[in-house]
């Protein structure tokens, strides 16, 4: 498993993968995928986390079934653009993923998704007990989103 740049992640995928987004929270991880044509990001159940090889083993069981290729992961910046606490276990959480699996990782910019995430769940009218239970892995679909988009405008430019 290696950290790939954004503008790398079509010549790891094999024809016919995925890819996923994770918001990696301290409770919880949320999880998205994307469609077959990588351009639409679906939120998946969030993953309550219990220990670090229990919650890798549970990724790796999606990350199989839905034919993930790459994934991408929200690296929580502050407003700043500086690094504090959270950075560094997003990156040691990638770190330690190394021994699990092959599949590489994205880091993106993650500034904002909750929020983004949360507006869009008030528009929908869904209840704050349902939001509470969803927006990890909203906040994930909003990351996957935002990095398949980016992907599509490089292609695009490119050919």
């Amino acid at each position: 498993m290696t950290v790939i740049n954004i503008n790398e992640v079509m010549t790891h995928l094999l024809p016919g993968q995925t890819i996923a987004g994770l918001d990696l929270g301290t409770k919880t991880i949320g999880i998205a995928i994307s469609d077959m044509g990588l351009i639409v990001s679906n939120p998946r159940p969030v993953l309550q986390r219990k220990k670090f090889t229990e919650d890798a083993h549970t990724l790796i069981k999606i990350f199989d079934h839905e034919n993930v290729g790459v994934v991408i992961i929200g690296l929580p910046l502050n407003m700043n653009g500086s690094s504090g606490s959270r950075v560094q276990a997003t990156k040691a959480f990638v770190s330690n993923m190394k021994v699990y699996t092959e599949i590489p990782f994205v880091f993106w910019d993650e500034r904002l998704s909750t929020i983004a995430a949360e507006r869009s769940l008030l528009e929908m009218n869904v209840s704050r007990t349902k939001r509470a239970n969803r927006i990890d892995s909203a906040a994930a679909a909003f990351i996957l989103q935002g990095a398949l988009n980016r992907i599509q405008n490089f292609h695009h430019m490119e050919g």
